[in-house]
């Protein structure tokens, strides 16, 4: 009897007890196994093309090129996808920005006419970057400021960062843009620049405005202060009291020198994709800024500057020696200059 109930008693209870595993024990299992897991799917995720940020809910395909079936394949060589050192593009990583550069002159209307182009929310002109001597003291330095500019680490004003579909500079004929021709034309070529030449028709006008703005070099007309553009009336009165005397010679001279240099650097040019525009009739017809907008193929907007005009009157109020100027031109290829205005 004491047999049975100790063989029911085995039967009830089972002949071996049952192991009880420590919680720390199957806390580490449990830990190890979703580490595994997680270092499991990571891997995945990277064999399939896309990385993973910390701290950042982003995914972004890893070496796919961002494409955009509509554009032709001709405007492919003008498309570019800059990454900056400086900062991250985020969700604009794959908007396409287009290099371009104003080719000008001094005193032609190059500071309003990119005034207007910076007001434009997709545009980021970075103003007169060759200035500086030792950006343009040969090719190499040349090349590195705009590789510079162009992957969008130069910072101005005018950086609008993220957003930017067009970025530039205005670069004057006479800051080592003609010495060093040939290898500008090659970088343009190879990085797909679109050259913007921005030239004056009356060099007369030019020539007034040049010699009143290094007046007001030395004389500071304004409390003082030099200023080379104005943003009221009564300034712009102030600076267009000045009438030069003109050295008919030193005019004639400049005018052929700017001539030429105009003609040389659209021969120059020529293999580029660019795009010819007066000051003139950019004032006659303010639509004709559109052109540039199509041009740099930006969504048309309207475009404002707050720079104001100096020289507006007829050109014998603004020459102290305006009969000699006048007799001194009348007759040659130069006299249509005494005549035509800036389209005002």
């Amino acid at each position: 009897m004491v047999e049975d109930c100790s063989l029911a008693n085995k039967e009830f209870f089972g002949t071996k007890p049952h192991k009880r595993y420590p919680v720390v024990l199957r806390t580490v299992v449990l830990t190890m196994v979703m580490i595994s897991s997680v270092y499991i799917c990571s891997i995945s995720l990277k064999q399939n093309g896309f990385m993973i940020y910390p701290n950042i809910m982003r995914m972004k395909v890893m070496n796919e090129p961002c494409q955009y079936p509509d554009i032709p394949a001709y405007e492919l060589p003008y498309i570019h996808y800059p990454e900056p050192t400086t900062y991250a593009r985020d969700e604009c990583y794959c908007t396409p920005v287009r290099y371009f550069a104003i080719l000008s002159m001094q005193r032609s209307g190059s500071g309003w006419f990119e005034t207007l182009l910076n007001s434009h929310i997709n545009i980021s002109s970075n103003g007169e970057i060759f200035s500086v001597k030792e950006r343009r003291s040969n090719i190499s330095t040349i090349v590195a400021t705009l590789d510079k500019v162009y992957s969008l680490d130069w910072y101005s004003s005018a950086s609008k960062n993220e957003c930017t579909g067009a970025v530039g500079f205005k670069w004057m004929l006479n800051q080592g843009l003609m010495k060093n021709h040939e290898g500008i034309v090659e970088y343009f070529q190879s990085k797909g620049v679109s050259a913007i030449f921005l030239l004056r028709r009356n060099l007369l006008r030019r020539w007034v405005s040049i010699l009143a703005n290094s007046h007001d070099r030395d004389a500071k007309q304004l409390n003082g202060t030099h200023k080379a553009h104005v943003h009221s009336r009564h300034e712009a009165d102030i600076l267009a009291s000045f009438k030069p005397i003109i050295d008919v010679k030193k005019l004639i001279l400049d005018i052929k020198q700017t001539s030429k240099w105009s003609t040389d650097a659209l021969q120059y040019f020529n293999g580029t994709r660019n795009i010819v525009l007066y000051y003139e009739d950019l004032i006659r017809n303010r639509t004709k800024v559109m052109d540039v907008l199509s041009f740099l193929r930006l969504p048309h907007r309207e475009l404002n500057s707050r720079h104001v005009k100096i020289h507006t009157r007829p050109l014998s109020d603004h020459i102290e020696n305006w009969d000699v100027v006048f007799k001194s031109l009348k007759g040659t290829e130069f006299e249509g200059f005494l005549h035509a205005g800036d389209g005002k």
